[in-house]
């Protein structure tokens, strides 16, 4: 039997985990067929346009599927990659979010976002793509978070910068010559050399 544009559509969440309309756009297929499965019960909302499998739990990662599938460029960063990668007691009712200096302010109707704008290698480097049930979630790798939070401590606190350093060290999450490269990129080599010392 010839696969019908529902049954592509369907396949193509299944493999994506969340879609938007412009994703099916790309290839070739008319936005309407989202709406039609929705009606039929085959796929759901959330976030005003990101549609889903029904019942698909994303689990506490749901708000970053959500802020990644709409903000394309946007990479979790600081205090919600620390929650994401289990090295603070923090918690946050936004989710943190990097984006370029000239992108422009993304804003969600159902999440509160906190944006902060890097550049260069800052913003490029130490970019790991995590699969949420087949939902990407672009988010800074362990050592580079820890580098961010030094560098942006008067956002973030510099208690929060200490702790995230001896979690991912203890944790053995990330050795001594990522730290190093990343306080490089991020030039806090010499906020971070004392705290460094202390953990060898």
């Amino acid at each position: 039997m010839a696969k019908t544009k529902k049954d592509a559509v369907l396949e193509l969440v299944q493999k994506k985990g969340v879609v938007r309309p412009k994703d099916l756009v790309k290839r070739g297929i008319a936005k309407v067929y989202l709406y039609r499965l929705c009606k039929e019960g085959k796929l759901e909302s959330k976030e005003k346009g990101l549609y889903t499998l029904p019942h698909v739990d994303f689990g506490k990662n749901q708000s970053l599927v959500e802020v990644c599938s709409k903000v394309e460029k946007g990479v979790i960063c600081l205090i919600s990659a620390l929650s994401f990668h289990e090295i603070t007691t923090q918690t946050s009712p936004e989710i943190w979010i990097a984006i370029g200096n000239k992108d422009h302010t993304p804003q969600l109707k159902n999440i509160r976002l906190r944006i902060v704008r890097f550049s260069g290698e800052a913003l490029n480097f130490g970019i790991e793509i995590h699969a949420i049930k087949g939902a990407p979630i672009r988010v800074y790798s362990i050592a580079k978070t820890v580098a961010d939070c030094f560098k942006y401590r008067n956002k973030v606190g510099i208690d929060v910068a200490i702790e995230a350093l001896r979690e991912a060290w203890q944790q053995k999450k990330c050795t001594m010559d990522e730290l190093w490269k990343y306080a490089k990129i991020c030039r806090v080599s010499r906020v971070m050399k004392p705290y460094m010392e202390m953990l060898e």
